[in-house]
């Protein structure tokens, strides 16, 4: 029956099929097993023997051993992640320390560090500072600078003394915690037991001293790291120019940016800073200063990219200079930097969020008629506004004449979903039904928020042959 067709469809809709888990290879399953059984030994000081399990170690095993850990031995799985992060033929990644945190939860009970710590002292463990980065990094990737600190602290109980790494992690976790006092503290203290900052405790510094609006502090570090033997390079002037531009003045980053191009050499500001400049500019509402400086930027031989296209284009139409846009992608599609469908793909989404859609959808059908293929988010946001107008039927064409094209791989499923209970609404039954074969083919289903509205539209309709269209998605 019809009605029962549309039932399962919605069900399927709302509750899609599960998705099939597949477990890890049998060969990562089995070293996984093997370290699983060592860990349940309860042996002291277990780091001694893990090394005499003969297994492969690789992220999958490490993944699976955590997993199986994580209900009760959270501490012992802590440890051998530690410790599987010292192997030589293994090294753990950023994705793996997020894994972890999450799997034990650190962020919310960090005491469980603290204790790894304690139980290495109790068990008279043998243990190095390789051991503790990993525990350094651990709490910066849990964001629990504090307990880094106290972390810091216990080395000497180990007759470890800390290094320039141990503590630029930890100076890092503070300066992301926005604690730049601890951090300046860290820094100063290095000094005090014969470290040396480097290249990235400035930066971490600078970069901690411009988020927090001390642009000053951040200056003065800036001339200081010269006199240390680090001389700036190219990412620490972007770091200080970029806290320039956010709580400065336009003035001064200019200043800045013009020290940069006298500089020279690895210090020469690229694409990623005068496009960061012009986007400052533009923010503030002066997007044609920010003309100029791509204007420098060309001049210097870099060519501007799509994102700094993007950002042009869309400070020009929030401040109403429409006609300097249109100037602006003339002169990039000139330059065969940017496509012609990047650049009128942005204007037609800036034109929208001023509220200029009859402009917008006269670009959007000129790129059509010319083949320049406009981007998903320029499909997607024309055919939601037309259909936001009550132009359904309109929308829905527009949808037809896309598809024809081949322009809609990418496009929002929401789309789909929105034209549907527009035609339903509207009474379009057959372009409906076209819609809900279209919907089969790709097997996108209908979005929760509108299927009541569809539900009700044919309780009232009847229209049979609809639901029989919409009951073959569900299949």
């Amino acid at each position: 029956m019809p009605s029962l067709s549309l039932f399962r469809f919605l069900s399927l809709s709302i509750y899609p099929k599960p998705i099939k888990v597949f477990t890890f290879k049998f060969g990562t399953a089995s070293s996984a097993d093997k370290f699983w059984t060592h860990l349940q030994k309860k042996q002291s000081n277990i780091e001694k023997t893990l090394a005499l399990v003969n297994a492969k170690l690789d992220s999958n095993c490490v993944c699976e051993v955590l997993e199986r850990c994580t209900f009760d031995k959270s501490q012992m799985g802590l440890r051998f992640f530690i410790w599987a992060g010292l192997q030589s033929n293994y090294r753990h990644s950023s994705c793996m320390y997020s894994k972890a945190c999450e799997f034990f939860k650190i962020k919310q009970n960090p005491h469980l560090v603290l204790d790894v710590v304690e139980a290495y002292k109790v068990e008279k463990c043998l243990v190095n500072v390789k051991m503790f980065k990993v525990i350094f990094n651990l709490c910066r990737e849990a964001r629990i600078a504090y307990e880094a600190l106290l972390v810091l602290r216990k080395m000497p109980e180990f007759n470890i003394r800390a290094d320039t790494t141990s503590y630029n992690v930890v100076i890092r976790s503070f300066c992301e915690k926005g604690d730049v006092d601890m951090a300046d503290k860290l820094m100063k203290e290095m000094d005090l037991i014969d470290l040396y900052p480097d290249m990235i405790t400035y930066l971490a510094m600078i970069k901690g001293f411009c988020n927090a609006g001390r642009l000053e502090d951040a200056c003065v570090l800036f001339r200081v790291m010269r006199g240390h033997g680090c001389f700036p390079n190219a990412v620490a002037y972007s770091a200080l120019l970029g806290g320039i531009c956010r709580h400065g003045s336009m003035e001064k980053a200019l200043e800045f940016l013009g020290e940069m191009e006298n500089e020279g050499g690895s210090c020469s500001p690229n694409v990623i800073t005068y496009t960061s400049v012009m986007q400052s500019f533009s923010e503030k509402g002066q997007t044609m200063e920010a003309l100029r400086i791509l204007d420098r930027m060309v001049a210097c031989g870099f060519a501007p990219n799509r994102v700094t296209v993007i950002t042009l284009i869309n400070g020009l139409c929030a401040e109403r200079h429409i006609e300097e846009a249109y100037k602006l992608i003339d002169k990039v599609v000139a330059g065969g930097g940017v496509s012609d469908g990047d650049c009128y793909s942005s204007l037609v989404v800036s034109l929208i969020r001023i509220n200029r859609l009859d402009e917008a959808e006269k670009i959007f059908r000129k790129m059509l008629a010319s083949g320049a293929k406009p981007d998903s988010i320029a499909c997607s946001m024309m055919i939601r506004e037309i259909c936001g107008e009550g132009r359904v039927l309109d929308g829905f064409c527009l949808y037809d004449e896309i598809e024809r094209m081949r322009y809609l791989s990418s496009i929002d499923s929401d789309i789909y979903s929105i034209l549907l209970v527009g035609l339903c609404q509207q009474s379009h039954p057959v372009e409906a039904a076209k819609l809900a074969r279209s919907m089969l083919e790709k097997r996108i289903r209908l979005k929760a928020p509108y299927v009541d509205r569809i539900v009700e539209y044919l309780k009232n309709s009847g229209d049979k042959e609809l639901v029989t269209q919409l009951g073959r998605i569900g299949r």
